[in-house]
Parts: structure tokens; sequence; C-alpha cells
């Protein structure tokens, strides 16, 4: 391909363009959140949370060097360990509270989370899924969240 240099530079240059301003919109949500939550000035969320991105980032950074021995049986390296705790669980449990958040009297409950999903146009939220929101999804997560955990508990338990 004729200038297949230039044009291979360029499109990873505008890539990493690509990447951080999406980062930055991603980490915007972080330092709103750390102002209105906790009262923060600009600077000191930007600071904090930095701090924490660093510290939250060593085992990463150190999983394929320094690290790469480290192996926990049944989920594998660090790499594998952080897949392992957020996909099969963070996100499971925080699905799981989230939901019953939304069908619940005690937290948003179901009229308001209905009121609030048909809002703008397009297609409508059944009123008549509230049985199957409530029961058979959770249900589901709990299934998913279980049927993770199998295999790691398995080799665990030899």
């Amino acid at each position: 391909m004729w200038g297949g240099q230039l044009w291979g530079t360029l499109f990873f240059l505008f890539m990493s363009f690509a990447a951080l301003s999406s980062v930055i919109a991603v980490f915007e949500n972080i330092m709103g959140f750390s102002i209105d939550q906790w009262g923060f000035s600009r600077r000191r969320a930007v600071i904090v949370n930095g701090i924490a991105l660093f510290v939250l980032s060593v085992p990463c950074i150190l999983g394929f060097n320094l690290w790469s021995g480290f192996e926990v049986p049944g989920i594998g390296n660090v790499q594998s360990l952080e897949d392992f705790l957020l996909s099969n669980n963070i996100l499971l449990v925080g699905a799981l509270v989230f939901l019953l958040f939304c069908v619940s009297k005690r937290g948003w409950g179901w009229e308001s989370f209905i009121a609030e999903a048909d809002t703008g146009e397009g297609a409508r939220f059944p009123r008549a899924a509230y049985a199957y929101m409530k029961f058979v999804v959770p249900a589901l997560i709990v299934v998913v969240f279980v049927a993770g955990w199998i295999p790691v508990l398995a080799t665990w338990m030899g």
C-alpha cells in the first residue's frame, strides 16, 4: 500500500486521540461524583482519584512482570483474578442490587421505575413484567453467580 507506514501511523495516532477523549469523558463522571458526594474541590477530586487509580492499577501493572508467578488455583493469574472478581462477582451483585432496588417497595418501587422507563418516545416497558423482574430475573442472576463459582470451588476442594 502506498504510504502504508504513514497511514498506519496516522491510524494509531487518531485511535489514541479517540481513546484519550473517551477516558476523559469517563473520568469526568468519577470527578463529578467525588465533587457532589463528598464536596471535594475539582483539584482535590483529581488528586484523590488519581492516587486511587494508581493504587488500584498496581496489581495489573505488576501482573505480567514481578507478580507473573502469582496464581490463584481455579482462577489464574492477576488479570484473571481481577476479571473473575469484577465479571463474576461485582457485576452480578451490582445488577442484583439494582434490580431489587427498582422493583422493591423499600427501594425505588415498580411504579417509579415504570414511570421513568416510559418517559420519552418509543416502546413502553410492559407492566406485566413485574413478576418476571421481581422473581425470575433475580433467580437467573443468582444462577449465573453460582455457576461462575462452581468451577473455582471444585478446584479448591480437590
